[in-house]
Formats: structure tokens, C-alpha cells, sequence
């Protein structure tokens, strides 16, 4: 048994199933080795061939965070897996246990300005939780179980560093044993939750804003809410946790938001933040905030915490929930559901009401016609940017569906790889990739992976010709729009040349069919909607300086480009414009 064999082994009796990356001299011995198993169906593991190792390291971020079982991913040594480090930002900072094989240049020319060196045990510190260097047969087997633990017990990615000489040397001893440790329960301390308990029963107007660690404790919150008349706000990322089957629900805050989560946080005068390190603090408010979470590094970090609280959200707010006093005032949570519900039907559904035949089509109603026709069970990935925004507002989570994207990374390009990801997890589950055309250009060769696995995933590709998040934040700074444009290209047919099945929409009534057609092919589909370039989208907080850039930013468009211009350009946002 070579080297290679002993870490494929161990890598198996953990549970992986798949490698995503690309094969290079360095990479060998390790893929070799991968060959040698049978692949998945012979109970091995299977070699997924990308077109480009960043698409590798997004495709297992997907395939981790939605199984929560361990994936991995390999580069060749040098440029092979310093392509890999953007989608390991993705996947560490998204929480995925994820295990990256760094394939090194000889052992013996470590440190001689060999050709391709690089020294990936430094470079990949900071985009994970543990990055180790394997020097000798001896030490293989343990660093490689020290990343497995480390990836699925600290939630991110580990790296292993392997030099093509060690991995092809004969193995020495044998592996640890992997044994699957079961998650843990923090519970909080007694006090602790008497005081929380007590700023509870205190206020009069309690709001709670709910993150991606509210997972699995669903009815528990909605149940404290109901308790005290508290309205509840989520980030994007605790959406599929939080919003469906939630009667307190009143939407997102953040540069994505919508509907009255924002004024909810600012009117209540105690905020519970739930397992959330929401990081943008201009949308938290400066009342009295009480904020629980696992990592006891991200209470207070975004906002002065009057009460930190180092529990889970299901263990405490199942022992909060019969010490606090039911509040019989519900006008705030009812004023809050109404400027809810009124924004929502003003600012949200008015946007995707009467744009049956409106040209160019309005992307909102895209993605609204999209959530209609998918299934309850579908996986969404959604580019970096406008996209985010779209499938935010109108891609409804159900309890089954998943909405992924890089959300803390911010990465573009991302959709269409973690789609890749997604597909292999679930290959039964309609999988759905919502891209902007930058992104999916960004790593456009990758729809030829999805092509040749013959992945049943629906890339729908929502073509504005524009970097469209990119021209708002010029926009509300002032700044006239400038090289966000790019020439109309036809991405259903360079689809098409790739081998996809696929369908340009121009008219919005062509849409439901389109889309319906692309989610019963049994192979992968494209759909290309050209989208109005200049629907932008502003947050449900608008301040007088955004505004202001916004004015300066049109004056300098008249100038320099023609009032037609500016004219188009403020009749087709001021339907964006949140309404109170």
C-alpha cells in the first residue's frame, strides 16, 4: 500500500464519496489511487473531472453544507491548488467541513525555487481551520485524521499538503480508526438564562432576528414568539430555517432586504439576535440586545450585547420559553405584521404584477415565475449580486427546499459550481443554478462538467449585459455607471454548442414554459432570460446619502450620456424603491 492508498482509505471510512478536481503530475499518485477503489458504485469513490479547481473547491462547499458530511476536493501542485483557495474562502467562512488535497512539488526540492513552488501549508492558513504539511510516510496517517476531525468537528476546511514523492512511498503503520462523533448540546447557564428571562418579562417590545443557527429549532422560536409578541427578522442565510410556516414572520434586513424586518429591529426595545453573526452593523439598531450563539467569538463582535448568551438556540429557547410571561399587548408584533404585509404587496408583489408582456423582462417576475414552477424539494444556488437579491425576495422556502450561495463570502461565479456539488448529493432533487451572465461567465468551461456527468441541473442564466450590483453601489456613491456593461452575448448558444438543452427567453409569457420544459429534461438545461439591465434594487433601508449619491450620480449620467439615459434609468428603479 502506497501513501496515496493509506489517506484514499481513510478518506472513505470517513464517508466521502467524491474528489472534485483536476489530475497533474503532483496529483498522480492520489487519483491513481481514487481509480483503484471502483468508484462510488463499488463502494469507492469517485474522481469528479472539473475544468477548474475553483469550481472543485465551490462544488464540495455545496455538497458539504447541504449534507453536512464531509467533502472533498485536490489540486495539482503550484497554480493546480492555488486555483482551489477562492472556493475554500467560500466553504470555510460558509461553515462546510470540507478537506482540500494540496499535491506539493518533491520533498527534496521544498525551499529551492523549484518549478511551480509554492508552499500551500502557509497559503491556506487563513481560509481554514487547519492547514498541515505531510514530511514523511510516518506522519501521513495522523495529519490526515487530524483534518478529518478538524474539518467535520470545527466546521470548515482542512488542508493537506502532500509532496508527489511522499504520496507514492510505501505506507508505514496503520490509520487511526475513524469513529463519527455525535454533536454535541451547549446548553446556557442557569443564570444567565434567569437574567434573559427577566429582560424578556422587562420589555415591552421584544423583536427577534434569527440567523442560519436557528436550524432545527424552528417550532422552539416560533413558539417564544407567539409567547411574547415578538416579530421575527432573518438573515438570508437563516431563511430556509426561519420563514415558511411562520406567522411573525416579517422579512430580511441587509443590503438584500425586505419587508419590515428593519423597522421591527429599530421600534422593538429588546432585540434577541438567534444564532446569527450578521455582519453588516449599520442595519443593527442600538437598543438592548441580548444574542446567543455556539461560538462564543461572535457574541458582541458586531454590536454592543447587553446579555451574551453561549448556548444553542433550541436548548435555550426551549428553557426560555416557560419562564417568560405572555405578553397580552400585541400591538407591536401586529403593527409590524401589517407595514409587513404592506410592503410586502407595494414593493415586493408589485414588482411581478402586470409584467406579463413588459419588455425587457423583469427579473423579479422571473424569479417569481421560477419559485412557482419549481419543486417543493429543489435546490437553489444563486450568484453573488442581483441574483442574491432576486431569489431572496421571491424564492419561497418551505421547510424542504434550500437556498445556498456564497453569503459570507460574497464570491462571484459561484452558482453554477455549487450546483455542480448539489446535483452529486442529491441527484434525485431538482437542482436549479440561478447566475447572473458575469458570473456564469466567470467559469463558464465548468457547464461542460455538468455536461459530461449528464447532470440533470437547470442553469438559469438571468442576462442583463451588466455587473448589476456592481452599477447600484457606484450609483448611491455618487458615481456615474462605468464598465459594468458588456456586448450581448448568447449564452444559449454557446449552451447549446456545449451540449446542453437549451432556450433563450426574450418575452416574459414564454417564461413558465421555458422554465417547466428545463426542470422535466432528464439532462442538464439551460435557460437564458434577458432581464431589464437597468432593474437595480435597493435595500428596505434607504439613507439620505444613498439617496443623494443616487441624484449626483444621474446629474453626472445627463451630463456625460443624455437625459434619455438618466430618464430610463430612474423610471424603471423608482418601482424598486421600498414604500413604507
Amino acid at each position: 500500500m502506497q501513501v496515496a492508498d493509506q489517506i484514499i482509505a481513510q478518506l472513505q471510512a470517513a464517508g466521502v464519496r467524491r474528489i472534485y478536481g483536476i489530475v497533474g503530475d503532483s496529483l498522480n499518485p492520489i487519483v491513481d489511487a481514487v481509480r483503484r477503489t471502483g468508484g462510488a458504485a463499488e463502494g469507492g469513490i469517485d474522481w469528479i473531472h472539473v475544468r477548474h479547481e475553483e469550481a472543485a473547491a465551490l462544488a464540495a462547499a455545496a455538497d458539504a453544507q447541504l449534507t453536512g458530511e464531509l467533502a472533498v476536493c485536490a489540486g495539482s501542485c503550484g497554480p493546480g491548488n492555488l486555483h482551489l483557495i477562492n472556493g475554500l474562502y467560500d466553504a470555510n467562512r460558509s461553515h462546510a467541513p470540507v478537506i482540500a488535497i494540496a499535491s506539493h512539488i518533491p520533498s527534496a526540492q521544498i525551499g529551492m525555487e523549484f518549478f511551480q513552488e509554492t508552499h500551500p501549508d502557509r497559503l491556506f492558513v487563513e481560509c481554514s481551520v487547519y492547514s498541515e504539511l505531510v514530511s514523511t510516510p510516518e506522519q501521513s496517517p495522523r495529519v490526515v485524521q487530524s483534518a478529518i476531525t478538524h474539518a467535520l468537528g470545527a466546521k470548515g476546511v482542512a488542508v493537506i499538503t502532500l509532496p508527489g514523492d511522499i504520496a507514492q512511498e510505501k505506507a508505514v503503520g496503520s490509520a487511526p480508526q475513524f469513529r463519527r462523533v455525535s454533536a454535541g448540546t451547549i446548553v446556557p447557564d442557569a443564570e444567565v438564562l434567569r437574567r434573559l428571562a427577566s429582560l424578556i418579562n422587562e420589555a415591552k417590545k421584544v423583536a427577534i432576528f434569527a440567523g442560519a443557527g436557528v436550524e432545527g429549532a424552528h417550532d422552539e422560536v416560533i413558539a417564544l414568539a407567539e409567547k411574547i409578541g415578538a416579530p421575527i427578522g432573518h438573515s438570508l442565510r437563516g431563511k430556509d430555517f426561519i420563514q415558511y410556516d411562520n406567522p411573525f414572520d416579517v422579512g430580511m434586513t441587509g443590503l438584500l432586504g425586505y419587508g419590515a424586518a428593519a423597522a421591527g429591529m429599530e421600534d422593538a426595545d429588546l432585540l434577541l439576535l438567534l444564532g446569527t453573526d450578521f455582519p453588516y452593523d449599520q442595519f443593527l439598531p442600538g437598543t438592548r440586545t441580548v444574542q446567543v450563539d455556539t461560538d462564543p467569538a461572535v457574541l458582541g463582535r458586531r454590536t454592543e450585547v447587553d446579555l451574551p448568551v453561549h448556548a444553542d438556540v433550541r436548548a435555550t429557547v426551549e428553557a426560555l420559553t416557560p419562564m417568560g410571561e405572555t405578553k397580552p399587548d400585541r400591538s407591536f408584533l401586529e403593527a409590524m405584521l401589517k407595514k409587513h404585509e404592506r410592503l410586502m404587496t407595494k414593493a415586493i408583489g408589485a414588482y411581478t404584477r402586470d409584467v406579463e408582456h413588459t419588455t425587457p423582462i423583469h427579473p423579479e417576475y422571473a424569479a417569481s415565475v421560477l419559485n412557482e414552477v419549481a419543486a417543493e424539494d429543489a435546490i437553489f444556488t444563486a450568484d453573488t449580486g442581483m441574483c442574491n437579491v432576486w431569489t431572496a425576495r421571491y424564492v419561497q422556502p418551505n421547510g424542504r427546499r434550500r437556498l445556498i450561495g456564497s453569503y459570507l463570502h460574497g464570491s462571484m461565479a459561484n452558482a453554477m459550481p455549487h450546483s455542480i456539488g448539489a446535483q452529486f448529493a442529491y441527484p434525485d432533487r431538482q437542482v436549479i443554478s440561478v447566475s447572473g451572465d458575469g458570473g456564469l461567465s466567470m467559469l463558464l468551461g465548468d457547464l461542460l462538467t455538468i455536461v459530461q456527468y449528464n447532470l440533470p441541473v437547470t442553469v438559469v442564466v438571468l442576462n442583463n449585459s451588466s455587473l448589476g450590483m456592481v452599477k447600484l453601489e457606484m450609483l448611491v456613491d455618487g458615481l456615474p455607471d462605468f464598465g459594468v456593461d458588456v456586448p450581448d452575448v448568447n449564452y444559449a448558444g454557446i449552451a447549446a454548442a456545449m451540449g446542453l438543452q437549451s432556450m433563450r427567453v426574450v418575452e416574459p409569457t414564454d417564461l413558465k414554459d421555458a422554465f417547466t420544459n428545463a426542470l422535466g429534461h432528464k439532462g442538464p438545461s439551460l435557460v437564458e432570460v434577458i432581464t431589464d439591465p437597468l432593474a437595480l434594487s435597493l435595500p428596505p433601508k434607504v439613507t439620505g446619502k444613498q439617496v443623494f449619491g443616487f441624484a449626483t450620480a444621474v446629474s453626472k449620467i445627463v451630463l456625460n450620456e443624455g437625459a434619455g439615459e438618466a430618464v430610463a434609468m430612474v423610471r424603471s428603479n423608482l418601482r424598486n424603491i421600498p414604500r413604507s
